[in-house]
């Protein structure tokens, strides 16, 4: 009996690691089959709740490999999930693969617009991001189908992380309740996990409309649309003394007239407020909206606002947060062939302050710490124990949304990031299928951090999601 004991303890702990192992090369290599869609989203670069070629490039490799795909989810054309296996635990691995405008870039080491195309470029690495996912989801659905582990691994593939906020319409929708826990990652320009958080958010478009006339013939008789978005900016600018620590906001106009010669009819400006709190940014507002209500009165225009919602700050999870890091600790290969330092060290030449290469080898603990910027997952993460991390897909120092992400995103730097991070989901989705316990204690953790509250999304009634936001406004005035 001692024998058959003894031989359980040496036996079945080699056994479980090296089917763990078997999940994480099988992740590396759907990974590296991906690459080429990778590329071809990162080709495509489309914009927030238009990423109709990158929504139907995914569900294709979803369906083919037997997953179940269900599209058009929350009412969002590019949304969808994919899911293999039945039962709890349901484990949920988030993508997305929205691009911004105006950061068109090849994927050299200087500064090149590409020449046609859209304008727009994945200067957040969206592209690498539900690519790996998916890839890791793809490596655990086969473990499930095998009868390896028991459980149900659902891919999200969801738009518009950049202002759009399409998870929090799909959180809304319910498409996260039955989750136990959810995984996402992010590329960035060094590898790092942790419990940490971010900023809550509010999105709103100002549009004014005003009177056209001459602007010198006849400019008595025009009514500046163009001024009251300028004064509503000057406002805001004001605004910022008088906000609490931690503030942040934003604007830029999208559209504000065609000829100088013009008194703008219609003007159109966009704009965030940020704080760590969500209820903070919820009092902000209003005052916002005070200075876009201010600009229209003083200069005899019409205000119409399009509120386009809010994100939650990320509810952290230290107990998912500790096996995704360590998980990325023990994975962490990366590093540069001969071509890819030739192309680091050429990038580094653009910026001010130079980054070590080296900083690839590490993992950075980011417990405690804030993003600075915004996600949905915030919403996610009020609903769901839910942790994250990311790895170096740019050069170390590289500024997400720039042309410098771009860049190397379209090379085998941001492959390798990928990878890593496909086989860091995978890893760590796996600790979450074969240990109950570690569940168990993330869903205790968020309980305790919830603290009571209730989550309610920062969306007006019935709102629905703003499909066309990354479309400039136009002037309603006949």
């Amino acid at each position: 009996m001692r024998t058959l004991a003894l031989f359980a303890l040496l036996v079945l702990p080699t056994f479980a690691y090296a089917q763990k192992d078997a999940a994480v090369k099988a992740a590396a290599t759907h990974s590296d089959a991906n690459w080429p869609t990778a590329l071809k989203i990162w080709d495509w670069a489309e914009p927030g709740y238009q990423e109709k070629k990158s929504s139907a490039a995914l569900a294709e490799i979803a369906e083919k490999a037997g997953f179940t795909v269900k599209k058009n989810v929350a009412a969002i054309p590019t949304a969808f999930t994919a899911e293999v296996g039945s039962g709890k635990p349901v484990i949920g691995i988030m993508g997305e693969f929205d691009a911004l405008p105006e950061l068109s870039q090849e994927a050299v080491p200087f500064r090149k617009p590409r020449e046609g195309g859209n304008g727009n470029g994945h200067a957040c690495g969206h592209h690498l991001f539900g690519v790996a996912s998916l890839s890791a989801a793809l490596a655990i659905g086969e473990q499930i189908k095998a009868g390896k582990i028991k459980g149900t691994v659902r891919f999200y593939m969801c738009p518009a992380e950049e202002g759009g906020a399409a998870k929090v319409f799909m959180t809304r929708a319910g498409l996260f309740d039955d989750c136990d826990t959810v995984l996402h990652w992010h590329p960035g320009s060094r590898n790092s996990a942790g419990d940490s958080t971010c900023l809550a958010r509010i999105a709103v478009k100002f549009r004014f409309q005003g009177t056209a006339a001459h602007a010198a013939g006849a400019p008595e008789k025009g009514r500046s649309a163009l001024d009251a978005l300028l004064l509503t900016m000057h406002a805001v600018e004001l605004l910022r003394e008088h906000t609490p620590d931690g503030t942040r906001l934003h604007h830029t106009i999208t559209s504000g007239g065609g000829a100088a010669n013009v008194v703008p009819a219609f003007a159109e400006g966009f704009f965030y407020v940020r704080h760590p709190k969500s209820e903070v940014v919820q009092k902000l507002y209003p005052r916002l909206l005070r200075c876009a209500q201010a600009g229209a009165l003083a200069t005899e225009t019409k205000l119409e606002v399009e509120y386009l919602g809010g994100t939650m700050e990320i509810l952290p999870n230290n107990t998912l947060a500790e096996v995704a890091k360590k998980n990325l600790r023990a994975l962490n290969d990366l590093k540069y062939d001969a071509e890819e330092m030739k192309f680091a060290t050429r990038l580094l030449e653009t910026f001010p302050e130079k980054s070590s290469v080296d900083d690839i080898s590490k993992v950075f603990d980011a417990s405690g710490a804030s993003s600075g910027g915004s996600t949905d997952v915030g919403d996610v993460s009020w609903v769901v124990p839910v942790t994250g991390f990311s790895t170096s897909c740019w050069v170390p120092g590289t500024p997400g949304h720039s042309w410098q992400a771009v860049a190397c995103g379209g090379t085998t730097i941001g492959k390798k990031g990928m990878n890593l991070a496909s086989r860091t989901l995978a890893a760590t989705a796996w600790d979450l299928f074969t240990d109950p316990q570690l569940v168990r204690d993330a869903k205790a953790e968020h309980a305790k951090r919830l603290e009571g509250k209730k989550y309610t999304a920062m969306l007006e009634k019935d709102q629905p999601p703003p499909l066309d936001y990354r479309t400039p406004g136009k002037s309603t005035k006949e």
